[in-house]
């Protein structure tokens, strides 16, 4: 590539990382505004938050004589508490408004870290109950949403269909809510994290080749949580017509 045009590409390329970066900070700043909004503690928690790292760490730079290194170091600890006490009421906000909407769930499985792979609704009734499967080096981890008088015999059939297929697999049947027993929605991801590691990645990929095998006879599920206000009757009505 000819000098002038090199020079060009790097200009285009740092205009778009900046573009992205201010995206990202406007997005942040909407995030937080609409966060105060709903939550009054949210500033009390997030001054507590940087404050208290400061103090401590004035307070040892004053006794040790190194007050000029670490207070500096205390105001970035202070940052990063209040960015995270901000990161996670939020995140209690977004669960909390999800919580008993249809695909749930789903939209939370969808957000798991890692390398997953998740099937959405492989199981359903046409009350928007649902069960999903999840594949990762745990095995095979079946969720389910909804009623627990209906989803308790729906979750143990798709458990019998895909043990059938995987044999010795291990899988782990996951109800969500906040009943005996079920795991709350906010819970739901930390709850799959923490399940041991039984396969290496390559059995993972041969057990999801199996598993594709499986026809996904179960209901279509909108990807996440229902708005408020949706037609609940429509999208039954899709789902019998299936």
């Amino acid at each position: 590539m000819p000098p002038k045009q090199d020079k060009e590409a790097l200009k285009a390329a740092a205009k778009a990382r900046r573009a992205e970066r201010k995206a990202k900070r406007g997005q942040i700043f909407e995030a937080f505004r609409m966060q105060r909004r709903e939550d009054k503690a949210l500033l009390p928690w997030m001054i507590g938050a940087f404050l208290l790292p400061v103090a401590v760490l004035l307070v040892a730079g004053l006794l040790l004589h190194m007050q000029w290194y670490l207070v500096p170091l205390g105001v970035l600890l202070g940052a990063l508490a209040a960015m995270i006490v901000f990161a996670r009421r939020v995140q209690r906000n977004v669960y909390s408004r999800a919580e008993g909407q249809p695909g749930a769930a789903a939209w939370a499985l969808d957000n798991l870290r890692g390398r997953w792979k998740v099937e959405q609704a492989v199981a359903g009734t046409a009350h928007l109950d649902a069960v999903h499967r999840v594949v990762g080096r745990p095995g095979v981890v079946l969720v389910a949403e909804g009623a627990p008088h209906r989803v308790t015999s729906l979750l143990g059939q798709e458990k019998k269909r895909v043990a059938r297929l995987v044999g010795q697999t291990p899988i782990y049947d996951v109800v969500v809510g906040n009943e005996e027993g079920q795991v709350p929605l906010r819970r739901l991801q930390a709850h799959i994290m923490k399940l041991p590691r039984n396969m290496s990645p390559s059995q993972v990929d041969a057990l999801e080749k199996r598993l594709a095998a499986l026809s996904n006879r179960g209901a279509a599920l909108p990807k996440g949580p229902l708005p408020a206000g949706a037609k609940v009757r429509n999208v039954q009505r899709t789902i019998r017509r299936r």
